[in-house]
């Protein structure tokens, strides 16, 4: 489960793009907090400790500035497409007890049988869950799994206070196969071990 990543920061009332440059510059990322139905809060962070912080999928932030705390998830990152720093953050203001809608990326463990490879068909899945208890990533197993076998998204073992928020539940999420390339190998090789046995055969 994700992690709760504590941030002391500092409010912020100057905006736009020198202000934000000059901020950077200074190690600090400038970020938003929102909340339903409440004003904006506008701070700095710390540029090193929110940069290794962000590593974290879907971690839980608690955040000190101007005397509050805010309990908050990232909901975007903007990133310089060239030098790959990050340039704002704006989060999302939760409250404890609260459940909320997140991606969860899929990863795959285990070997298929034989020389089937497991592919993901889908990359994130839609997931809600407690907000000190989100979920970092999803595994499926496909240890021992044969060529042509399908993991659906109601086969997929859901972390514990976590539950699917997706509409079709018979979405492939990993298939099993043997790639193309590796099947045009073994029938290449069929030939030519039947040429290389004949002789042997005839010596016999």
């Amino acid at each position: 489960m994700a992690n709760t990543i504590s941030l002391n920061g500092e409010a912020r009332n100057e905006f736009g793009k020198g202000v934000a440059r000059r901020l950077r510059v200074a190690g600090k990322i400038p970020a938003t907090i929102y909340a339903g139905g409440t004003e904006p809060a506008y701070l700095a962070l710390p540029m090193r400790e929110t940069t290794l912080a962000l590593r974290h999928t879907n971690a839980l932030f608690s955040i000190s500035f101007d005397g509050q705390n805010k309990m908050a998830v990232v909901k975007d990152v903007q990133k310089n497409p060239v030098k790959r720093i990050i340039e704002h953050i704006d989060f999302l203001e939760v409250k404890a007890g609260e459940k909320i809608d997140v991606e969860v990326p899929v990863f795959v463990e285990g070997q298929p049988k034989g020389a089937a490879v497991a592919f993901v068909d889908i990359q994130e899945l839609k997931v809600r869950a407690d907000v000190a208890n989100l979920p970092e990533k999803i595994v499926v197993n496909v240890e021992g799994l044969t060529d042509g076998t399908k993991v659906l998204l109601k086969d997929v073992q859901m972390p514990e206070g976590a539950e699917l928020d997706m509409d079709d539940l018979e979405e492939s999420v990993v298939t099993v196969e043997v790639p193309e390339d590796a099947t045009e190998s073994a029938e290449a090789a069929a030939p030519a071990a039947a040429e290389a046995a004949a002789p042997a055969a005839a010596a016999e």
